[in-house]
This record gives structure tokens, sequence and C-alpha cells, in this order.
């Protein structure tokens, strides 16, 4: 098990930002924290970084308590922070080397920027690194010595696309190279393409724990069908099936349906009856932003949102 967190709660003098959040991760993979300004997410993974110390509840990241074994738990994690202030008038090699000096088994300083793609950029000044080479050096950092476990705080906040794109490359490699990843982001599409497992949390708690699969078949949203067919047709067999009708766009048909697979058989049903033929189908599922939306938008107490946690 690679971290555990029972009944966790972290209170401040004018609010509480965690409320009771148990979680199991097992090693391997990338698990993404999702979630709006103010849910919890950077305030979970600073305290299982040793930043912060719980009010209440229990964690272990690796086997060790954050709190009371903190300088050990270091040699084994690597963090990248919301925001890293490095030096502007340090050269990239002399930032890792500085950083490198810190533990007492570093990957060579030269390894480590062919890891993050850094190795034609290594004379060259933090200040003259663009956003992207910033944010690659910045995990270069928290890579310097090869830890079992990385944590990635908001890593491509700031990015354009391609920074983006490219940072997502890299995660997936270290992935693949048996690094555990937590990946907290604001980007749903981000955590729909890199997690394996998605976290969502509200309001300090963990309100949605799944895979993106998962959580989509848990999904309470409709799916939306658009139809063509070579006449008018009959709607009566969608709308028995539960599809309800949303009027035409053009040639189209729109229904909406929380059962697409009985729509469709519906629909092969009535275009035999009615002597219609089929000229174009189109089909909307919902997607993980559907489900994100439906969980953080919910005006209930979020403890209440129905079940899509573990």
């Amino acid at each position: 098990m690679s971290i555990v967190v029972e009944d966790l709660e972290k209170s401040y003098p004018d609010t509480v930002a965690l409320k009771g959040v148990s979680l199991r991760i097992e090693a391997g993979g990338i698990v993404g924290l999702l979630g709006p300004n103010g849910a919890g997410k950077t305030t979970l993974v600073e305290t299982l970084e040793g930043l912060r110390e719980p009010t209440r509840g229990r964690v272990s990241v690796l086997g060790l308590d954050p709190s009371r074994e903190g300088p050990r738990l270091r040699l084994r994690l690597g963090a990248q922070l919301q925001s890293t202030a490095i030096p502007p008038d340090l050269r990239v090699t002399e930032v890792l080397k500085l950083y490198a000096a810190f533990y007492p088994k570093p990957r060579p300083v030269a390894d480590v920027l062919a890891r993050v793609g850094l190795t034609t950029k290594a004379e060259a000044l933090v200040r003259d690194l663009s956003g992207g080479q910033r944010q690659r050096l910045a995990l270069g950092m928290a890579l310097v010595h090869d830890p079992e476990l990385l944590i990635l705080d908001e890593p491509t906040t700031g990015l354009d696309a391609g920074a983006r794109r490219s940072l997502h490359e890299l995660v997936r490699e270290l992935r693949s190279q048996g690094c555990s990843i937590i990946l907290t982001t604001h980007y749903i599409e981000e955590a729909e393409q890199l997690c394996d497992r998605v976290i969502v949390m509200r309001a300090g708690v963990v309100v949605a724990d799944g895979t993106p699969f998962e959580l989509l078949q848990r999904a309470a949203g409709a799916s939306t069908l658009w139809i063509a067919c070579s006449g008018p047709l009959d709607p009566a067999p969608l709308v028995a099936a539960g599809a309800a009708p949303q009027g035409r766009e053009g040639e189209h048909y729109r229904f909406v349906t929380p059962d697409p697979a009985a729509a469709i058989a519906a629909l092969v049903d009535m275009l035999r009856t009615q002597g219609l033929t089929l000229t174009d189908l189109r089909m909307k599922r919902p997607t993980l932003e559907d489900v994100y939306l439906e969980l953080v938008g919910a005006e209930q107490d979020p403890a209440l949102v129905p079940g899509l946690g573990r």
C-alpha cells in the first residue's frame, strides 16, 4: 500500500479544510485529484508530503508517518509544488546539482536532464527558460533522487497547449518506468487523459472515486442521439424506451435518453416496422466534465451527493 488516509481532518481557526477524508492508494499508476478552488486538494497533498500536520486522523505514506518521519519520507518522495521559486541567475545544471547535494544517492544530473528533456538547455540560465521548460526543471528537481512516489500539484497550470501536451508525455513515461504519481489538476480533460483513477473533492470531502470509465458509468447524465432517416418517423417506440424528443436540428431528430442501448434497440425495430432507412446516427455520451459539474455544482451538502464513492 502506497498511501493510507483514515478519517483525516485539517482545521484552521476560520475553516475546516478536510472533513474526515479516508483513502487507500496502491503503488503504481497515476491518481488524479480533481476539485474547484478550496476543495482541499492542496491541503491533502501537503499533508501527505509532511508540510502540514493533521488536526485529526491517520496518514501513512510509503509506510511512514509524514508528520513524525518527514526526513525519511523525503528520501523516497518527490514533490513539485504549485509554485517553485528557482533562482533566475543559476544555470539549469547548477540547479540540479544543488538539489542533488541534498540526497545521499542522487541520480547523475545528465540522466535527470535527459529524463525531463532539458539536455540541450543544460547551460541555459533559469531566467531564459520558457514556462514549459521551467516546469520540466521543477519536475527534474523532484526526480533528482529517483523517488518511489511523485506528487505533482497542478503542474500544467499556466502552460500553453503545446507545453501541457509535452508535460503529459513526460508524466506517462514516468508511469511506464514504475513511478507512482499523485496529480492535482483543474483541467478535467487532463485527468481523463492521464489518470488511472480519479478522486473528486468538494469542500474538504471526497465525493467521487474511481477510474474515469467507472465515474462515467455511475453518472446520472443522459446521452444525446441525433437520428436522420429517409422519411418522417413516428417516435413512439423511442419514447416507450425512455428517450425524450428534443425537436429537430436540420434533417436530424434529437432525443435525450438515460439508456442509449435501449434506445438503439428501439430505433432498429422502429426503422424496420416503419419502412425507413437510417441515413445518419450520432451519439454523445456524458463526459467526465459532465460528471464533475454534476458533483461540484450540486447545491446539497457534498457528503450527500449520490453514490459515486468507493
